[in-house]
């Protein structure tokens, strides 16, 4: 026997404006606390101190910029890293389209001296007229 009435059961139904709602403060909130892609350097150098280092003037065209790491390859053209004979011809390519050119070196700390000088010697052989080398001013 049964002394229960049996009761109709409802279909469940899910209420899409409030997971709407749900969903636009989830987004809302990962936009706010997302940091964005900040621009960061490939290679991370240890730039040696001086007490006279300037900061770069806005002024001129941009420069070109070669980093020296400690290991090899030592060159590196932005993101890219070349040999010592690709440095060359980057230089040279350069210099024929802008003889007023800027040559910048980054250099490690603790990169040999040797790759430094040729990193400079290669800018003195494609008739680079002038040469900087970038530092950071001591604190």
């Amino acid at each position: 026997m049964h002394f229960t009435k049996s009761k109709k059961h409802k279909v469940p139904s899910v209420i899409i404006v409030s997971l709407i709602d749900v969903l636009l403060v989830v987004l809302i909130f990962l936009m706010v606390s997302t940091t964005f892609k900040q621009e960061q350097p490939v290679l991370k150098l240890a730039l040696p101190d001086s007490k006279v280092a300037k900061p770069g003037s806005a002024d001129q065209s941009t420069p070109f910029v070669v980093s020296v790491s400690t290991n090899f390859p030592y060159f590196y053209i932005g993101e890219k890293p070349v040999n010592y004979d690709q440095l060359q011809r980057e230089l040279d390519a350069a210099v024929q389209k802008n003889p007023q050119l800027v040559l910048k070196i980054r250099a490690d700390k603790k990169a040999p001296t040797g790759e430094f000088l040729r990193a400079f010697d290669a800018g003195k052989l494609a008739k680079i007229q002038t040469i900087d080398v970038i530092m950071e001013k001591a604190r």
